[in-house]
């Protein structure tokens, strides 16, 4: 296991992660620090708190979308990718929460 250190607005963390799992874990770091940088610009919510709320329930709004994909989609790979990306992204949390 790997410690990586990354910042999301403006913070630093420190994650453990697998060398398989590191690519997708630095992809959704990226992905949070852009959505809550965008929150925060957007100039109606303060407070690093209520941010990354904002941040989690649009992330989860988009993935919910993707869950109902557009007509001629193939619904089930999708599905799966969903399923798999959970599925590592719960992996990873649980390994977060041992540091803490």
């Amino acid at each position: 296991m790997e410690q990586i250190d990354v910042k999301i607005l403006d913070r630093d963390y420190r994650l453990a992660v697998s060398g398989e799992s590191k690519p997708q874990l630095l992809e959704a770091v990226q992905m949070v620090d852009e959505k809550m940088r965008a929150i925060r610009e957007a100039g109606r919510i303060s407070g690093v708190d209520r941010i990354a709320v904002m941040a989690a329930l649009q992330l989860a709004h988009e993935l919910l979308g993707a869950q109902n994909p557009p007509a001629g989609t193939p619904k089930a790979e999708i599905l799966g990718k969903i399923r798999k990306m959970r599925e590592e992204l719960d992996s990873e949390l649980a390994r977060q929460e041992s540091l803490f």
